[in-house]
């Protein structure tokens, strides 16, 4: 599975299919339309997501990391940096079996816990293997969630939310392989494939104010003057995966996401986590087109387009005067296109805990425990 020198291994991943399914070559798709749903129109993405399987997303070549637990935490996570990735699947020598992702969740944790002052250099992060780290977080340790090619799309969304991950392997149950790893992104953008020949149903027409889709009460915010340890903070603490960067008249003006954490790795900066979120957000690796932000009064049609062409994780609820006033994520995306209209209603005649009630109340976990 991987060397001896370098730990890990850089697979990719060929099959025989074109990366978009051609919409006029399955016919069992067609068949989705309003008639097939009975009285409920709200079922039509959970019927899409039947139909599908995980296999379906993997692309024509796909590109996989995946590290040995015996690497350096340090050369992991320059590992990351130089691929261009954001996670990698671990495997562990000694049970021949994968045990859990790496993430830039535990660069966070690691961080955290390693990090007294710019004057004292953080050895652990020198010197430990990922199997050390894993030792370190073993109380908070789960088994890794996975998922077969064959399972539905509609499986792969309930493991994602309800397991509260980011990411899921695709893991092929007869050579114990990672064939890929499926998250909320590459689901929203494959049904955006299909998503001008699929019926629509109403709510799309409704806007976010009238859902209440989204998160809006308690937002993390920082300044541009915030040091970089109190947003790393942040990130743990209110379980968020972005921070909205705001000016003294509390008007959005950046956004700092867990992912800009990982170019502390790709400058060496991370012994000094005192600078100023503006100073590193300086380092970022790609270009930055701005704040992407929605309204209460967009229509959920808009955010989901707007979302899915932008390729972001979520997006910035703002007012007339960019105050920030909520966030929208993939998550809450797809948790209320699917999830929603599959939940069953307790004896008691109460609805169950939506899953987004459920992520307000657990910790996100981080991928190494499983993932991020």
């Amino acid at each position: 599975m991987s060397s001896s020198k370098k730990s890990y291994c850089q697979l990719v991943r060929r099959r025989s299919r074109s990366d978009s399914v051609p919409l006029q070559a399955d016919p069992l798709k067609d068949k989705i339309d309003i008639e097939d749903l009975g009285e409920n129109e709200n079922l039509v993405y959970v019927k899409f997501f039947k139909c599908y399987r995980c296999y379906d997303l993997i692309p024509v070549s796909a590109k996989l990391v995946i590290f040995d637990t015996q690497l350096l935490v340090k050369k992991a996570f320059f590992a990351l940096v130089h691929n261009g990735v954001r996670a990698a699947p671990l495997w562990d020598s000694n049970s021949r079996s994968f045990v859990g992702m790496l993430t830039i969740t535990d660069f966070i944790n690691i961080l955290r816990t390693y990090y007294k002052s710019p004057f004292v250099q953080m050895e652990e992060l020198e010197e430990h293997k990922l199997e050390t780290w894993r030792n370190v977080l073993k109380e908070k340790s789960k088994p890794l969630v996975s998922i077969g090619p064959d399972a539905s799309l509609l499986d792969a969304i309930k493991a994602l939310i309800q397991n509260k991950v980011h990411r899921l392997p695709v893991i092929d149950p007869f050579a114990n392989n990672v064939l890929y790893v499926i998250t909320h992104k590459r689901i929203l953008k494959f049904l955006h494939l299909y998503y001008n020949e699929l019926p629509h149903p109403s709510y799309l027409s409704n806007t976010l104010g009238e859902l209440n889709i989204g998160t809006y009460s308690e937002i993390a915010t920082v300044k541009t003057s915030t040091p970089v340890i109190t947003a790393l903070n942040e990130f743990v603490e209110r379980r968020v995966s972005a921070l909205p960067v705001v000016d003294d008249n509390d008007k959005v003006v950046d956004i700092y996401a867990k992912f800009d954490v990982i170019n502390l790795a790709a400058e060496k900066t991370y012994n000094n986590l005192d600078i100023t979120v503006k100073k590193a957000l300086e380092h970022r690796s790609q270009y930055f087109e701005g704040v992407l932000k929605c309204t209460l009064d967009d229509t959920f049609s808009t955010v989901l387009q707007r979302i899915v062409k932008a390729e972001v994780h979520r997006l910035v609820v703002v007012d007339n005067e960019d105050h920030v006033v909520g966030m929208i994520s993939l998550s809450d995306i797809l948790n209320y296109l699917v999830l929603r209209h599959t939940e069953e209603p307790k004896p008691d005649g109460s609805p169950k805990k939506t899953t987004e009630d459920q992520l307000n109340e657990e910790p996100e976990e981080s991928a190494e425990a499983p993932n991020e």
